[in-house]
């Protein structure tokens, strides 16, 4: 496993070592001793989640706020996503940045969301599983986020805009300005 940094402080890119024959592949997918001695955080997770979702889907952008903040360990199992982190901490030198990086089934990357960002992807494949670690449990009363195409972040999903596909929630999420999220 090599961990790489990104520009936005505390978001990691995870580049698993991968085995390969001509039969297939194995590789460790998680390691929480080599996590917390290459990145230093703790990686201490207690809730998985997969979604499957087709071409267009962005699904975003998201956080849990107070005690039932998230980390979480995303990776792309099957297709191709453009998957995005957004600084909200208010105090953080990066504040209102963004990065985003395609995870594929292919590339087998994971990037590491910390805890007070927002966090959401567009679906770039015909279809695709997307596998979230999270290190604290969801709670309904915590949701936040803020608007995928809010115009103080310019975030670019790879897609045409008229391709994308919002549930009605992602599509009245909160500018970042207003700060309600």
């Amino acid at each position: 496993m090599k961990i790489q940094e990104t520009p936005i402080k505390d978001c990691y890119i995870i580049h698993p070592t991968v085995f390969e024959d001509e039969r297939g592949y194995f590789y460790e997918k998680f390691n929480e001793k080599t996590f917390e001695v290459l990145s230093g955080m703790n990686g201490h997770f207690v809730q998985d989640n997969i979604s499957k979702s087709t071409y267009g889907v962005l699904r975003g952008l998201h956080l849990q706020k107070g005690k039932h903040a998230q980390a979480k360990l995303v990776s792309c199992l099957e297709g191709k996503v453009f998957d995005v982190a957004v600084d909200l901490r208010q105090d953080s030198l990066t504040f209102g940045k963004w990065y985003g990086i395609e995870l594929s089934g292919e590339n087998k990357l994971q990037f590491y969301v910390p805890r007070g960002f927002g966090h959401g992807f567009s679906v770039l494949s015909e279809t695709a599983v997307f596998a979230y670690k999270c290190d604290n449990y969801y709670n309904k009363e915590s949701e936040g986020g803020v608007l995928w195409n809010d115009q103080d972040l310019n975030i670019d999903w790879k897609l045409p805009e008229g391709d994308i596909l919002l549930s009605q929630k992602d599509q009245v999420l909160p500018a970042l300005w207003e700060k309600d999220y």
